[in-house]
């Protein structure tokens, strides 16, 4: 969690609150408003080590001697990690080049902004030049949060990229508490937070515990702050989840009905090559950590469900309904809350009517203990008990597919959906 704070009274604050990295920056400025250097050195020396601390050069021309000034003049004073807006430019690269002296010897982060229209190419010029991070954020505060401007089927892309050229990633921009278990799951090292933080009144005003701490519990902490992340935010999205919950609780059924996506889907040769649409109805059955919810870390989110749908589709052709709803299941049963899931596929241009599958699926064992399981384990007995028939009246089924689809990388998915139908 990182927390930007304008000087030494809010930074105790974010301290006492348990942030995980305190950015200094002055929200009345813009974006990445810069602190005075002579803020930075007191609030440095209150911190004393306390939590890594980093902080903006402000909103710069995109001009490289001009910047390379502003990040040598900031990382003089002993921030940890020193911010630098990336606004768009044919100067960027030429930017990240002189700044690679400084590099070598502070935390750059480079910072993107998502309303922008943010060049993810950028990325690898960035491990070049040696900088240690890069973040996405918001440049016009106020028009939109970062999920706004880059939709959730994007994130991984940008996530994963940026974690293999051995880049620190960071997700901002007006994010609020609802936010938080969407971008969990897409394992960021750091989400970043302003405005969150203000209450109601607005990212130019103070801070406020009472906020930061509610922050801070929809975000599972680091055993150690400054570095990669080392937790499967997979397994922590529902942050809320303890295993000593009261036993007597049941369970709440979170469902995505009628949710319309244009998908690449069909083993035919015609439905190659374009979207066809297909609609998911997915209910969850969720275990409940209180009977008195109040707000985001006493609930599953329904977002959840609809991003990792989008995050599927997102990554191409699928030939088999089966094998879509077979994912969007598993991607539901990795919060270790949800004990049962049903998901129903179905394809709305191929006649009259719509044609599909809905499989249900469940954590093994599932009951008011068994979120310590597996995530995603799942037991088909759920759905195809076979039928209690006379030997002599088992039916045997031939399924022929085309000698060119012999090679096909989703022929092992093909077998599983046809070992696990009732074909009989």
């Amino acid at each position: 969690m990182l927390a930007s704070v304008t000087g030494i009274e809010e930074a105790e604050i974010a301290l006492s609150g348990g942030v995980d990295i305190v950015d200094l920056k002055d929200p009345k400025a813009g974006a990445l408003g810069a602190v005075s250097t002579e803020t930075m050195r007191r609030t440095i020396s209150f911190i004393a080590g306390r939590a890594p601390v980093s902080a903006v050069c402000g909103d710069l021309p995109m001009e490289p001697e001009t910047i390379r000034i502003k990040a040598e003049e900031i990382a003089a004073t002993g921030v940890d990690y020193v911010k630098i807006g990336c606004f768009p430019s044919a100067n960027i690269s030429a930017c990240a080049q002189a700044l690679e002296p400084l590099a070598a010897r502070t935390k750059l982060i480079a910072v993107l902004f998502a309303d922008l229209a943010p060049d993810f190419e950028l990325l690898p010029i960035f491990a070049r030049h040696r900088f240690h991070g890069v973040m996405v954020d918001t440049a016009q505060k106020g028009k939109g949060r970062l999920l706004d401007h880059l939709p959730p089927e994007r994130i991984p892309g940008f996530v994963d990229r940026t974690k293999s050229l051995g880049l620190m990633v960071g997700l901002s921009g007006s994010l609020e508490a609802p936010d938080i278990p969407r971008l969990l799951p897409f394992a960021p090292d750091f989400l970043g937070f302003r405005g969150a933080l203000c209450g109601h009144s607005g990212r130019t005003s103070s801070i406020s515990a009472e906020a930061v701490s509610q922050i801070r519990e929809l975000i599972p902490a680091e055993s150690g702050t400054g570095g990669q992340s080392s937790i499967d935010y997979r397994l922590l999205a529902a942050r809320g989840y303890s295993p000593d919950t009261d036993p007597t609780l049941g369970t709440d059924r979170i469902f995505v009905r009628d949710f319309v996506l244009p998908v690449q889907i069909g083993a035919y040769s015609f439905e190659h090559g374009h979207t066809q649409k297909v609609r998911f109805d997915v209910a969850a059955d969720v275990l409940q950590i209180t009977d008195h919810p109040e707000d985001m870390r006493h609930v599953f989110s329904y977002d959840i469900i609809m991003d990792g749908i989008r995050t599927i589709v997102a990554r191409g052709h699928i030939q088999l309904s089966e094998a879509l709803a077979e994912q969007v299941a598993a991607h539901v049963l990795e919060n270790q809350r949800v004990v049962r899931v049903t998901v129903r596929v179905e394809k709305l241009e191929l006649g009259p009517g719509g044609v599909g599958v809905e499989i249900e699926r469940k954590r093994q064992s599932a009951g008011r203990g068994a979120a310590s399981g597996t995530a995603g384990r799942k037991d088909r007995s759920v759905v195809f008990r076979p039928r209690q028939e006379r030997p002599e009246m088992l039916r045997r089924a031939i399924v022929k597919l085309g000698g060119s689809t012999a090679h096909a990388a989703e022929m092992k998915s093909w077998i599983a959906a046809l070992a696990g139908s009732r074909l009989g």
